[in-house]
């Protein structure tokens, strides 16, 4: 453990910008995944472990559709439409099968399409590493903050996912769906004989997750590298997210996204060998201490 360089980098301006900013880029990222998957289980009561190769299809949207226009903001939104309506056939014509089923269910499906989807991608795209690489519109010099250099890509990225987030809490806090949506989360079934189309309902819910998994693919393309297989580990790091946060809080997963983000930024100048085990550190406090999560209003 290198606590010296930890201490290094706090009294530094420049260190605490660089390692912030990334720090709230990873978290941002895995906000628009983890926010998906809470969404779903919290309306659907379905945990979703498929939701990382809806990352991984958003990614390949967008290299596919930035290879075709050139456009970095079309290649995003398509690979948000693309996954959204993904999301709808897979709620469909598979998930809408297991309703009600246990856990395991749940498990074997998600990893039966998992498979399948990396094999498909494997088919279309190739298995080898591809890259987006960085839109002519972000190829500029940094900007230059207390003594940092900031990429105005980074910058971009973790505007766009506050904005995101912005419109997804007013979304379904402040509008008629989200009551719709708040209700059937809270009781499916006295919704559906209150007249409410819960069918219609979860379909869109599950494609409405399927969108900020695209999102975050899209957004991400340009910074990582295309591999299938690639969603497993965000996949991951989402779940602890939302552990931590509570399954079903949007704002739970909105908070425990910066603080894993953080944790993965300044954890991995401490110990680099050991970030992700501090990840799971984090997760195993805050359970200890509230298991439902921080915002689950559910009962310890």
């Amino acid at each position: 453990m290198d606590f010296s360089s930890l201490i290094g980098c706090v009294s530094s301006a420049s260190c605490m910008v660089t390692q912030s900013l990334s720090g709230l880029t990873i978290g941002m990222l895995l906000f628009l995944v983890a926010s998906g998957l809470s969404l779903i289980f919290g309306v659907l009561k379905i945990t979703n472990f498929a939701h990382g190769s809806f990352y991984m299809l958003g990614a390949y949207f967008a290299l596919t559709v930035y290879q075709v226009t050139n456009n970095y903001f079309l290649a995003v939104c398509g690979a948000a439409l693309g996954v959204g309506l993904f999301g709808v056939l897979f709620e469909r014509f598979l998930i809408r099968r297991i309703y009600g089923s246990n856990v395991l269910m749940q498990l074997l499906l998600s990893y039966a399409v998992i498979l399948i989807l990396d094999d498909i991608v494997m088919l279309v795209w190739g298995s080898e590493f591809q890259s987006m690489g960085m839109p002519d519109l972000f190829r500029v010099p940094p900007i230059r903050f207390a003594g940092a250099y900031i990429p105005v890509f980074y910058l971009f990225l973790i505007v766009a996912a506050f904005a995101i987030a912005g419109g997804l809490w007013f979304l379904i806090e402040k509008t008629r769906f989200g009551k719709v949506v708040r209700a059937a989360a809270h009781n499916g079934e006295m919704a559906a004989a209150l007249g409410i189309n819960t069918s219609l309902l979860y379909s869109f819910t599950l494609g409405l997750g399927g969108v900020l998994a695209g999102l975050a693919g899209g957004l991400a393309a340009p910074v990582r590298s295309l591999v299938p297989g690639m969603g497993m580990s965000i996949l991951i790091e989402s779940f602890i997210v939302t552990v931590i946060g509570g399954m079903g809080s949007i704002v739970g997963a909105f908070v425990s996204a910066i603080v894993i983000g953080l944790t993965r930024s300044f954890g991995g100048i401490v110990m680099p060998e050991f970030t992700d085990g501090l990840m799971f550190l984090v997760m195993v406090i805050v359970l200890i201490v509230k298991p439902t999560g921080l915002f689950s209003k559910g009962r310890d």
